[in-house]
């Protein structure tokens, strides 16, 4: 089996792979909603981080918890919660973002079982001098709730190991993406997706192997398929591997993304210091931002623009979930700004489950006439 198929076999069984890994080791499974969550404390605490994920099925389960203006992915989350497909979870925290996971987040402290439910207050102001201070403080916090937990202290050597192994994670995986510039990249965007959300899943030393199982065999792996139009896919959170699935079969290939379950979860690393919590609170304060937690648009949007230059993009997805206000704010400066570059942009709304028949026709039209503007 190969390392690609091997990612597909364990998202698909993604709660059967943690529930054998704490049968295996007899450790313990802490949640994340959203990937501000410091992997490196949970892990340095000898548990397995996972993130939560929906399922993208129609559910009623949610409507007595959220208004139904919440984004259809916190809906979804959140009914996975209730359904009990989280019971094998010890904890789940939260790193705060944006007020519709932080509804998922109080409904499940309120009214699902869980051993530990952890809030991580994360700085409003990012840019702020005194941020990284702030979020120390809540590591501090976090740390001394996970040690609580597991009756064992969390060593600086421990960091140390857990700093060191996700920060190899993230060079593998940004390895694999700069495969992605080539002419005929080796990996569809929907496999490169599973690769990256199978890291939020994974113990991350296994995750790491398949990893540099997978660099040994894409520089002789041939795609059966035309590359079409090359493509980005910018937004909010996306874990939707059929639709990206279904887009790749018109034509065209992904080949860089920006959202929370790609570039943008994993692309900057944690530089070491003395002081370990210090240094990961820097990571995840200065770390490619969710536009929930940062205004500063040019920052942003200064590098959308070089990966979309850099990876030789001709097309730009730029979609939303329904009701997500932060990223819905960027579309508009987002379309003007590929505008300026003559990077022709599709915008979509995602709902639970999305309208492949509504969402092939528009996507085929936008693929004809992106290879006009392009040719």
């Amino acid at each position: 089996m190969s390392a690609i198929e091997k990612f597909h076999d364990i998202l698909a069984n993604r709660h059967q792979y943690a529930m054998d890994w704490k049968e295996r080791t007899g450790g313990k499974v802490v949640g994340g909603l959203c990937t501000y969550v410091p992997l490196e404390i949970v892990y340095a605490a000898g548990m397995l981080p996972v993130r939560v994920l929906g399922t993208h099925e129609v559910q009623d389960v949610t409507d007595r918890y959220l208004f139904p203006t919440v984004c259809p992915f916190c809906r979804d989350t959140l009914a996975q919660g209730l359904k009990g497909r989280y019971d094998y979870l010890d904890g789940l925290a939260m790193g705060r973002t944006c007020s519709h996971i932080q509804g998922t987040f109080d409904n499940w402290r309120n009214y699902i079982s869980t051993t530990l439910v952890y809030y991580i207050w994360f700085p409003c102001h990012r840019e702020s001098p005194r941020a990284v201070d702030c979020l120390v403080g809540e590591y501090t916090g976090f740390k001394e709730a996970l040690e609580k937990l597991t009756g064992k202290p969390i060593t600086d050597d421990g960091l140390d190991k857990a700093i060191e192994l996700y920060n190899t994670n993230r060079r593998l995986m940004k390895q694999v993406y700069e495969l992605r510039k080539n002419e005929d990249p080796p990996i569809t965007g929907a496999e490169a997706m599973e690769m990256v959300v199978t890291s939020q899943l994974m113990d991350v030393v296994e995750h790491n192997k398949l990893l540099e199982e997978l660099l040994e065999e894409l520089p002789d792996r041939k795609l059966d398929r035309e590359t079409g139009l090359r493509l980005m896919m910018i937004g909010s959170e996306m874990d939707d591997i059929e639709f990206v699935q279904m887009m790749e079969e018109l034509g065209c290939t992904i080949v860089i993304d920006e959202h929370c379950s790609g570039s943008r979860f994993f692309w900057d690393e944690v530089v070491p210091g003395e002081d370990r919590l210090a240094a990961i609170a820097s990571r995840y304060v200065h770390r490619w931002p969710c536009p929930a937690v940062s205004s500063n648009f040019s920052d942003r949007f200064d590098r959308v623009l070089k990966i979309a230059q850099d990876w030789n993009v001709q097309g730009a997805l730029v979609y939303q979930q329904k009701f997500c206000d932060p990223h819905e704010f960027d579309i508009p400066l987002l379309q003007q700004m590929f505008k300026e570059h003559d990077i022709p942009t599709l915008v979509l709304e995602f709902d639970v489950t999305i309208p492949f028949g509504q969402f092939r026709t528009r996507i085929e039209a936008f693929l004809e006439m992106a290879e006009l503007e392009v040719l």
